[in-house]
């Protein structure tokens, strides 16, 4: 019924109750209760005809309501990391001790009400049937991945390991040429650390299986290092990726979180440190869906219950391997650069532990350089006034020293230290009373990495700066207005200070400027690079763009403009489309495949 309708409605058996007719008759005749009758009949006598339109059924007072405060928090999660879910944003609540934490269907509501979920039709999907080994090392999947870039244009592959009941990866292992020796050397390196598995699942690929080789079968070494250490080697069927879904889903994370947002590595070395520090995070520190937000470590246990079996298996298993001349190292050994002595001050090795927080001296100062280095070799250089910390020839941080000239000399002895050069960068400010004394006007500057979603860490505070600038180390550069983002000695961005001036000098890694702010660089069209599929299209921010089959196969660049797209392969432009689309780009780089490089047939 329309309201109009239902107005006039109530107005009449209004009248009829007026005009003398009984309260339970009329509304018989009307199909409401005798209540709903009296309660019209008040209304209108004291509102009129208003009165008998439907009212707000709003309560007036929600106590349980969604404080405003959350909402935006909410809100400012989803917008610094699109990926993040409700359910990854109700974790993070309560990381952030948000009390109480709303549930993961608030949360959703918050989000759809915010225009902060894309919306799609519902699809009916494939159900697979899901399983899981009900402790670790019962079963390990292994498989190899692609997309390791190196500086010469060479690709590198992955070779990844993960235990099927706590998803922590145990091997993760970076290879020019995916060998059967290479992948079984990673294998046998992981058991070696972790134990040996009861059973082990992979794809049929050649260096894990010798059942479709021509012309008859043959064991090839992989199998032959399962079956010496009574390992049950299970197989997945043929174009059946599901079956080993746990370490393909997990390739899927790593191609998101990281290798989409890596530059070329320098060497194979570099590579593999990178990869570990990944893999310490995605092991140590970042939550699981799968796990009920608990991290791989916290659901891991190497196996140590039968250490004679253990140690009799990891004894023989470098057996099982052949023994093979190392190949030449291209990279020579450099000679270590003599510089001056300078008196008082020693530098020495220290090695990252896990938590990436060690103590120089009892009771004297605490360094931290965080979990992401760990394992890493660091060099500390060091005298009663500042401390530089460097790794591989960069300056991670300089803070002020606490250490007597006693203090250094028996950090000298502790570390095998040795007498220091000049120092890699300039001295810490000077401190009264733990704080940090700036002569009035000083400009000070901080370095960050900025991270894939374009944000880096000041403080207790995020700052969005640019996609375009992810994965790149940036200048922060502070007065008591102003915030200048340096990259590559230009000028990229200019914002205001986003956190109060008193809090500059607590920051991480805070030092006074070097020298005159520099010039701003102009900014510029966004340029990303995309691989033509087989059927000659691009996607560049949800839009599609076609270039046809002659271009298949090519890794194009694409001149994002506010407009149009330009289409540009090497120095010709292939063609111009306009641009329907105001979503952001959020993929720079593209990776082409082993496949996807393959020259389409003459007969296609």
């Amino acid at each position: 019924m329309e309201p109009q309708e239902l107005v006039e409605h109530r107005y009449r058996a209004v009248l009829e109750a007026l005009d003398g007719a009984p309260v339970v008759e009329v509304a018989l005749r009307y199909g409401v209760s005798r209540q709903s009758v009296h309660a019209w009949r008040k209304r209108y006598q004291e509102l009129g005809v208003e009165g008998l339109k439907d009212r707000s059924r709003r309560p007036h007072h929600s106590p349980a309501k969604l404080l405003a405060d959350v909402e935006a928090l909410i809100c400012e999660l989803r917008r610094q990391h699109p990926r993040w879910g409700a359910r990854r944003v109700v974790f993070e609540l309560g990381r952030r001790n948000v009390e109480p934490v709303p549930s993961r269907a608030t949360v959703h509501r918050v989000l759809s009400r915010n225009g902060l979920v894309d919306h799609q039709p519902q699809e009916h999907k494939r159900k697979y049937r899901r399983w899981q080994r009900d402790a670790p090392m019962q079963l390990w999947q292994m498989d190899i991945v692609s997309g390791i870039p190196l500086a010469d244009g060479r690709e590198c592959k992955l070779v990844t390991g993960i235990d099927h009941h706590s998803r922590y990866l145990v091997v993760a292992e970076v290879v020019v040429r995916p060998t059967g020796r290479h992948v079984a050397a990673a294998f046998v390196a992981a058991m070696q650390k972790y134990g040996v598995p009861t059973e082990m699942l992979t794809d049929n690929g050649k260096q894990f299986t010798g059942r479709f080789t021509k012309p008859r079968p043959a064991e090839v070494l992989f199998e032959r290092i399962c079956r010496e250490n009574g390992i049950v080697q299970r197989l997945t069927k043929t174009r059946s990726p599901t079956t080993t879904g746990k370490i393909e889903r997990f390739h899927s994370t790593l191609r998101r979180e990281f290798l989409d947002q890596v530059a070329p590595f320098p060497s194979v070395m570099a590579a593999q440190e990178a990869v570990n520090a990944w893999v310490h995070s995605y092991n140590h520190a970042r939550p699981h869906q799968s796990l009920d937000m608990a991290t791989p470590v916290s659901r891991f246990r190497p196996s140590r219950a039968d250490a004679a079996a253990s140690l009799q298996a990891a004894e023989a298993l470098p057996a099982a391997i052949p023994h093979q001349a190392a190949p030449p190292t291209v990279e020579q050994p450099r000679e270590p650069v003599r510089w001056p002595v300078v008196a008082g001050a020693i530098e020495f090795e220290r090695t990252v532990p896990p938590s990436g927080h060690f103590a120089l001296f009892n009771g004297g100062q605490d360094i931290w350089v965080g979990p992401a280095y760990a394992g890493r070799t660091i060099t500390l250089w060091a005298d009663d006034r500042s401390i530089r910390i460097t790794m591989d020839g960069y300056l991670l941080k300089t803070i002020a020293s606490r250490a007597s000239l006693e203090d250094l000399h028996a950090l000298k002895e502790k570390f095998q230290g040795r007498p220091a050069g000049p120092p890699p960068a300039a001295p810490a400010l000077p401190r009264h009373q733990g704080r940090i004394l700036l002569p009035p006007g000083t400009d000070v500057e901080v370095e960050r990495t900025v991270n894939r979603d374009g944000i880096v860490g000041l403080g207790e505070r995020d700052v969005m700066l640019s996609r375009t600038l992810a994965g790149g180390r940036v200048l922060l550069r502070m007065d008591d207005r102003l915030l200048h983002v340096i990259s590559n000695g230009k000028v990229v961005k200019t914002m205001p200070l986003p956190i109060p001036a008193d809090q500059v000098p607590k920051l991480m890694g805070f030092r006074a400027a070097q020298g005159p702010l520099p010039t701003g660089a102009p900014a510029g069209p966004l340029v990303v690079e995309r691989l033509v599929d087989t059927s000659g299209r691009v996607m560049v921010a949800r839009q599609v763009l076609k270039l046809g089959y002659p271009n298949r196969g090519k890794v194009v660049k694409i001149i994002v403009e506010d407009t149009h797209f330009r289409v540009v392969h090497d120095g010709e432009e292939l063609a111009v489309h306009p641009r329907t689309t105001d979503k952001p780009v959020t993929r720079i780089k593209a990776w082409p495949s082993r496949q996807s490089r393959q020259k389409p047939s003459s007969n296609s």
